[in-house]
């Protein structure tokens, strides 16, 4: 009796055990780097579809209050931004608003972008999207 008991508590616990993901699903991190010097953006509105998974997490916060989560980075007119991003995404649009709250579109070439040529204060917003996902990340500029 206790061998069939044995048996079937083993058969059970197997059965549980491949109920797991196989592997972990992780937010992609972006960074900034000015100066060699790496600084982590803000992530907002993350949605992502792995197999029988789907995240989302969507934020209510605008981008003004995301800005204020990063540290302002202190840059000169014409400076390069290099960005590092997780995951090796398939498309990234930049866009840049300003003091009077313009907003324009930013090109982006190998992951690098130009600091405007005009001082005053700025948020990016990079919009990256993967096959299985999307998400923005948030940073702001004083350009001096």
């Amino acid at each position: 009796m206790k061998k069939i008991v044995l048996s079937i508590l083993i058969v059970a616990l197997l059965n549980g055990c491949n109920a797991f993901p196989k592997g972990t699903i992780s937010q992609p991190e972006g960074k900034v780097i000015l100066n060699e010097k790496q600084y982590t953006m803000i992530p907002v509105d993350y949605e992502w579809e792995d197999e029988n998974v789907k995240i989302t997490d969507i934020s209510s916060r605008d981008i003004n209050e995301l800005a204020d989560d990063f540290e302002t980075l202190e840059v000169k007119k014409g400076d390069i931004l290099n960005f590092e991003i997780e995951k090796n995404p398939s498309s990234i649009i930049i866009t840049k608003l300003d003091e009077e709250g313009l907003i324009d579109n930013v090109e982006i070439k190998d992951y690098k972008i130009t600091m405007p040529s005009k001082e005053g204060y700025y948020i990016y917003e990079l919009k990256v999207v993967w096959d299985k996902g999307k998400e923005t990340f948030v940073f702001d500029v004083d350009v001096k």
